[in-house]
């Protein structure tokens, strides 16, 4: 399928799903053309295509996050959870990711909370939970390779040369992580 076809079947849905996450139409439209950067460059990594549809709402979930990081602004992590399953039962990397942190020692899972999640940059979240910068760095740092080691083991990913995650998300009852939560 080319991008021209993915964006004929399925930009309306990922415009209404965009704007129904930051509210506000310009934004989406931007949200939306770089999610469409994203699928057009990464549209041959996709290796199931019955999975075309949830692969290219993940994108869009990924660009509303970037964009939330990127203009600092904090959300309601609980109104953007709320979204609807795109396919009833899909398993997706969304349900390996909760096992992975729910498994996360709460040592490096607040600090990567606060940084990846609630934006907040790194000397802030040390201020907050009273520690050095260097610690808290550490922590994030050691939490990010936990979680790329947890895919690794739940679902079967490898890293590359690049040194990026790649992979696709197993079915639940493959799945070694989600399948015990």
């Amino acid at each position: 399928m080319t991008t021209n076809q993915v964006w004929t079947t399925y930009s309306e849905d990922l415009k209404r799903f965009i704007i129904s996450k930051v509210k506000d139409v310009t934004i989406a439209d931007d949200i939306l053309q770089d999610t469409f950067i994203k699928i057009h460059t990464k549209l041959h990594t996709l290796k199931d295509i019955t999975k075309l549809k949830s692969w290219c709402f993940t994108v869009a979930r990924n660009s509303i996050l970037d964009y939330w990081k990127s203009t600092n602004k904090t959300f309601e992590i609980a109104n953007f959870e709320a979204e609807t399953e795109i396919i009833e039962n899909s398993h997706t990397e969304k349900d390996c990711l909760r096992g992975i942190l729910k498994h996360l020692p709460k040592l490096y899972r607040d600090p990567l909370f606060l940084s990846d999640i609630k934006g907040l940059k790194q000397q802030e979240v040390a201020d907050q939970l009273h520690q050095t910068l260097s610690t808290t760095k550490s922590q994030i740092q050691r939490a990010r390779k936990l979680i790329a080691q947890g895919f690794m083991d739940c679902c079967g990913f490898t890293v590359n040369e690049e040194g990026n995650l790649v992979g696709e998300i197993q079915e639940k009852e493959d799945c070694k992580v989600c399948n015990y939560n």
